[in-house]
């Protein structure tokens, strides 16, 4: 492997769990940094390549970092920002490898000051200034930040209410949404002077991870950039201009993340006025539906094509009630139905119904993914809630 150079995607596919879990966790890290305009070195990278084939643990690599910016001799002209993105890669890394997480207001403080630690003064400071930032997707203008008085007790109060809350018995619309507005809120508060998103993209995958949720990493890796401006478009509200706020973005990162989903991430959607190419973001996997978590409707079929949704074959039938609305794996799937023989599982019932396009992977451009499941496209659970009393298992 040439020097600088680091393929995450060949050592997650490689199936070697602890390679795999290692690879997965550098890449968000990495990923993380690109919020700020930040880019690792390859020193960096050789270092996490080390980390992941076992020759170091995660503190030795964070210590080689350390000692490798204190004995550089040459200074280039990015080194404080690639210092700065290495540092705190290095510490992310070692955060998401933890499994335990405090769920407090010192412990969300606790958190900003291991993410930047040894690299900003006021790590785990809250700020004492008021703040303001011009935004890209908002031609120049701000959000409105939280006063910085009241920060600590924000923090508390969003904290307090999302412990008291419940997921149990609410749909996955009404589960997004919530999550969308919990996670935007505690990035309005805006506690520290700077990494304020790193800081809540870290909490909330800890968050996720706690409450149960399998979180896929390279969403946060590969669109970090459009998670912080989908959380400037949830908070920001001009009436002058006729904008209000939008979560809707924020909601669609999420759905991705948590739904499988494939909206179309791009940040030029975002942008408070688009080009004409840029209205309308689209979903990859149908790119007619314009459904929202926040509209709460199924997708309307038009009657000439009703003939579309009337498949035959009753194992295809079968498998359609039996996804419903979840996601599940092939081994879930055949546990459900009571079927043992994979092959002809696979044969007759999965294929035929991905075929018709009724049954979809969360994953399509990795079938081998191993969190691979399965799920009703739109017409399949246009299908399902038009047939669902008549469908027979």
């Amino acid at each position: 492997m040439k020097e600088g150079y680091l393929d995450f995607e060949e050592y997650i596919r490689q199936g070697e769990p602890d390679k795999k879990e290692k690879a997965s966790i550098w890449q968000t890290a990495i990923g993380l940094q690109a919020v700020d305009g930040l880019k690792t070195s390859d020193y960096l990278k050789e270092t996490a390549r080390k980390h992941i084939e076992g020759d170091i643990d995660i503190d030795q690599a964070r210590e080689l970092i350390k000692t490798y910016y204190q004995s550089k001799s040459v200074r280039e002209p990015d080194d404080e920002e690639k210092q700065e993105a290495d540092k705190v890669s290095a510490n992310i890394t070692k955060i998401l490898s933890s499994k335990t997480f405090d769920f407090s207001t010192n412990g969300f403080i606790s958190l900003h000051r291991r993410i930047f630690e040894d690299v900003f003064k006021q790590a785990g400071k809250i700020r004492d200034y008021d703040i303001t930032k011009k935004e890209w997707v908002l031609e120049g203008d701000t959000v409105n930040y939280l006063n910085f008085e009241d920060l600590r007790r924000a923090i508390k109060y969003d904290l307090e209410q999302e412990r008291g809350f419940s997921y149990k018995g609410i749909s996955q619309d009404a589960m997004i949404t919530h999550l969308s507005r919990f996670v935007s809120g505690l990035w309005q508060i805006h506690a520290f002077g700077e990494g304020n998103t790193r800081t809540t993209a870290v909490f909330t995958i800890l968050y996720l991870r706690h409450i149960g949720f399998e979180v896929s990493n390279d969403m946060f890796a590969q669109h970090s950039w459009y998670f912080r401006n989908a959380l400037v478009r949830a908070n920001y509200k001009n009436a002058v201009k006729g904008i209000d706020y939008s979560p809707v973005y924020l909601e669609r990162f999420f759905r991705n993340l948590l739904l499988g989903e494939q909206w179309d991430l791009r940040n030029r959607y975002l942008h408070i006025n688009p080009t004409k190419e840029w209205s309308e973001q689209r979903n990859l996997n149908t790119p007619t539906s314009t459904r929202t978590s926040s509209e709460q409707v199924p997708e309307q079929v038009p009657e000439q094509a009703q003939c579309l949704l009337r498949p035959q074959n009753p194992l295809v039938l079968g498998l359609i009630k039996v996804i419903g609305e979840e996601e599940l794996s092939i081994t879930q799937l055949m546990k459900k139905t009571g079927l043992k023989h994979r092959p002809n599982f696979i044969e007759y019932h999965l294929n035929p119904a991905i075929k018709d396009k009724l049954v979809q992977m969360k994953y399509p451009d990795s079938p081998r993914h191993p969190r691979q499941k399965y799920l009703l496209t739109a017409k399949g659970l246009a299908y399902l809630q038009k047939n669902n009393n008549t469908i027979r298992l």
